[in-house]
């Protein structure tokens, strides 16, 4: 997938370390050029600037006026994120947005609403739709290989040794609280392998002695009896933090490590038939990896092996499903381990930035459009007010339905 001949200008709004992240990620798209770096810290903004040879601005609205300017990329706080992109969107511009896509579903909607009506595409951040492991997955659902989803749990235990006491991601008023700031990554892509929003979610938050709410948990209940739990945790050093992502498909169970995701195994029961075409994935490496935009390192491995009659080849019965699955198939997708993630992350925000940029050219929805922003910061919402509330949330009428791709 590439852009397409005509050539995009791309400004920045928020020249922190993240903003710099993504331009650097994104500047050597082919054609793609940064042209306005624009921050509050002006000096900031001249910093990046010089590096791209591009002009300097203050603030949205001085680049939203900007004729030259196609697209409008967000990187500032979270709290800015719905009126800054309204603001472009309204000038007809395309638009990048950094998630949270909104703090409240309110503000979402208004996203949402102006994205309907905007020439403009806009993605949200959603790094997760784009990650070749997860990609993965969701194609060997598609192709059969994998039953639906019953069960998608996320463990995360992150750091907080960079979030001092009056860090702005402890409060609300300025990140939404951990569900919205950081959750909706993850809600989203439980909605994304799920292949459906929920229907309720239970929230549960745990406040340190004197301190903010470090941990919390979210159990969403899907349709067809799926059940999602997520749980974040920013109690950890660095070199302790752990995440993982257990998939239960049924008759198969995939574990994924890392919240960028590097590397998966799948132990899969299958019959004849299945292992034959199981055993044919490793040739089908590039194929199955492929995510347009994303240039591969070039140390991604899918291995297979299978054990055959490993099991009886008696049919075996699970949640109300029988078939014969004597065989049993052990799969590893190593993108090159885990010093990778750094190229992984970006090489993903490069692909949610060639696929904006290949919608503004020929048309089409990208995979992480406004209503994905929506239906996640809806979910993530109602985790918060469940918690705090101590009721399941009823997300029926809130949820928009179409933000699985």
């Amino acid at each position: 997938m590439t852009p397409g001949p005509t050539p995009y200008a791309v400004a920045l709004v928020g020249c922190g370390a993240f903003g710099t992240f993504v331009l650097d990620a994104i500047h050597d798209i082919p054609g793609l050029r940064v042209v306005v770096c624009a921050d509050a810290d002006r000096r900031r903004a001249q910093t990046l600037a010089a590096r791209y040879g591009a002009a300097v601005r203050t603030s949205v609205a001085d680049v939203a006026a900007l004729p030259e300017v196609d697209v409008v990329l967000l990187a500032t706080p979270p709290a800015a994120h719905a009126d800054a992109a309204v603001t472009a969107l309204r000038a007809g511009k395309h638009v990048f947005c950094e998630k949270p896509m909104a703090l409240t579903v309110e503000d979402a909607e208004r996203v949402a609403a102006e994205s309907r009506r905007s020439p403009g595409v806009f993605v949200v951040d959603h790094v997760l739709r784009y990650n070749p492991v997860l990609r993965l997955l969701q194609r060997l659902g598609q192709e059969g290989l994998l039953d639906p989803l019953r069960r998608f749990a996320f463990e995360n235990d992150a750091s907080d040794e960079d979030l001092g006491p009056d860090h702005w991601f402890w409060d609300p008023a300025h990140s939404g609280g951990i569900h919205v700031e950081h959750g909706v990554h993850f809600f989203d892509a439980a909605n994304a392998l799920m292949g459906g929003e929920p229907l309720e979610v239970q929230g549960t938050e745990v406040r340190r002695e004197g301190g903010p709410v470090d941990i919390v948990v979210a159990t969403a209940t899907h349709p067809g009896g799926a059940v999602a739990t997520h749980t974040h945790s920013f109690t950890h050093a660095h070199r302790a933090e752990r995440q993982l992502m257990r998939l239960d498909y049924g008759f198969a169970e995939a574990r994924v490590t890392g919240w960028i995701p590097t590397y998966a195994t799948i132990t899969a029961w299958t019959d004849d038939a299945g292992a034959a075409r199981w055993e044919a994935l490793p040739a089908r490496t590039a194929e199955l990896l492929d995510v347009p935009g994303l240039r591969p390192h070039g140390q991604e491995r899918v291995t297979v092996s299978v054990a055959r009659d490993a099991g009886s080849a008696r049919p075996a019965r699970g949640r109300g499903v029988t078939r014969s699955v004597p065989h049993r198939v052990d799969c590893r997708v190593d993108l090159g381990g885990e010093d990778l993630k750094p190229h992984v992350y970006a090489e993903s925000v490069r692909a949610a930035m060639t696929d904006l940029l290949h919608c503004a050219a020929h048309g089409g929805t990208p995979r992480a459009d406004a209503t994905a922003g929506l239906t996640a910061v809806a979910v993530a919402r109602a985790a918060t007010r469940s918690a705090q509330s101590g009721r399941t949330v009823n997300l029926a009428g809130t949820v928009p339905a179409g933000s699985v791709r």
